[in-house]
């Protein structure tokens, strides 16, 4: 038990699940503390990794092998929070309808916790009443876990209404309440709206600080819009606030300074952390890739892979976006075969696009075209589109009439479709079609989105 604890207290989730499974494959029933703490540990590892299949494991031991736990109050709490955070909300809540007695506010903020966060705020505000109505107060969880459900969904007004019925209720806004908020209007790309909550938190005071989740939430709306300026405002706090060097804090700068084309600083940024996550190297790849730094970006990759760092689907976008970009076709194919048979990535949407792209940069159209046709997966709207970008700059029009027609069944309304296929035309002088082409798009009210710029305020 004592090894258990410590590896949970290290955050050595894995170790936690392979330490509990292992005491039980010895047969040694002796080896699991038959106090609750031990399996309640396990779940908890569960749920920090999202292992689903290793929670109902434990939950069909608890059945069979320890029966006596499975009634008990902080085991059936720990099961019921593992199946919420891993989007078994389902199962959660036939855990949480079969506990002998519901007046654990610990076992309904975690129910309400998993509806918010898995897109049923409506159901966390129901259970909220519910609630009420037996009898039990709901606390400054309660209220953030339920707020904070409708503010990932993007009901601003919604989770605003809750925030007031909060203070209402004797609770003021903590960190958790406003990071709720700013972060649910990033994800819902409502920069303006999250810039405004993150000035009007630093604005209480010392009362309620910004703290490294706070920061790391609000960062992608300055990376996102090329804000730089603001951007750099927010890294001065963290440096005052001596939480630059955190993780999440530190991978969003990284993100931000990359996806608003200083790459220098990304880069010193990166090469300073003392720890690295995916998410960070994949923010460093990309930055690299799409400032035309190619191949330093696949250099990283390289590096990525020499560090011990597991790639996921992201990195071998980010990576194969570098490969397109600098024409290395055969390095490409390889990446995109590794991933596959190397790292078991099975390819997404956006990995074929890549690869469309790749050949179709390179004039491969024959080969991209065959590469689409060999697809385990309907292709969409971005891998025709990068087929068709392809035919436009090689003067293949044949095929990107092919490509325009089946763009235009997956996305119909888009008229810049029709425009690329028109520009292939005329780079063919087929001017009558250009002119076909043009009131077909006109005819069915095609729209493309204008382009546009701004000024930030000084």
């Amino acid at each position: 038990m004592k090894q258990l604890t410590s590896a949970s207290w290290q955050g050595h989730h894995s170790r936690v699940l392979h330490l509990f499974f292992t005491s039980l494959q010895s047969g040694d029933r002796g080896a699991v503390d038959p106090h609750p703490a031990a399996v309640p540990t396990a779940l908890r590892a569960c749920a920090r990794l999202g292992n689903a299949s290793s929670g109902r494991l434990i939950h069909a031991l608890l059945l069979t092998r320890f029966p006596s736990l499975s009634s008990d109050a902080v085991v059936s709490t720990a099961l019921l929070d593992m199946y919420a955070k891993c989007g078994l909300v389902a199962s959660a809540r036939r855990v949480f309808d079969e506990m002998p007695r519901r007046d654990d506010l610990v076992a309904w903020n975690a129910l309400l916790a998993g509806y918010a966060r898995h897109g049923l705020p409506e159901r966390a505000l129901a259970l909220t009443i519910k609630m009420r109505g037996q009898g039990l107060r709901p606390d400054l969880v309660t209220w953030n876990a339920v707020m904070s459900g409708f503010a990932l969904a993007g009901d601003d007004h919604m989770a605003e209404d809750l925030v007031r019925a909060m203070q209402d209720d004797g609770f003021r806004p903590d960190v958790v309440t406003w990071t709720s908020l700013v972060s649910g209007s990033v994800l819902n790309f409502h920069y303006d709206r999250a810039r405004t909550l993150f000035r009007r938190m630093v604005s209480t005071g010392t009362r309620v600080l910004p703290g490294s989740a706070t920061i790391a939430s609000i960062l992608p709306a300055f990376a996102n819009v090329a804000d730089v300026k603001r951007g750099k405002e927010v890294h001065a706090y963290a440096i005052v606030a001596g939480i630059e060097q955190d993780l999440t804090v530190s991978s969003a700068l990284v993100d931000m300074y990359a996806k608003c084309g200083l790459v220098l600083e990304a880069h010193r940024l990166f090469d300073n952390m003392t720890e690295r996550s995916t998410v960070t190297w994949n923010s460093m790849i990309f930055g690299l890739a799409n400032s035309g730094h190619c191949q330093e970006a696949i250099g990283l990759f390289d590096r990525m892979l020499r560090d011990g760092a597991r790639p996921v689907h992201l990195t071998f976008t980010a990576v194969l976006t570098a490969c397109s970009y600098c024409g290395m076709v055969e390095l490409g194919k390889g990446l995109y075969r590794a991933m596959k048979e190397e790292h078991d990535i099975e390819p997404r949407l956006e990995h074929y696009a890549c690869m469309v792209h790749l050949l179709g940069r390179a004039g491969k159209l024959a080969e991209a075209y065959d590469f689409i046709k060999a697809m385990p997966l309907e292709p969409d709207c971005f891998v025709w589109g990068a087929l068709l970008g392809a035919c436009r700059s090689h003067g293949d029009v044949k095929l990107a009439e092919l490509a325009a027609s089946r763009l235009l069944t997956v996305e119909p309304a888009n008229a810049a479709n029709c425009l690329l296929y028109s520009d292939a035309l005329a780079s063919a002088g087929r001017q009558d079609d250009v002119l076909k082409t043009k009131r077909l798009a006109k005819r069915r009210r095609m729209k493309k989105l204008d382009g546009c710029s701004w000024l930030e305020p000084p």
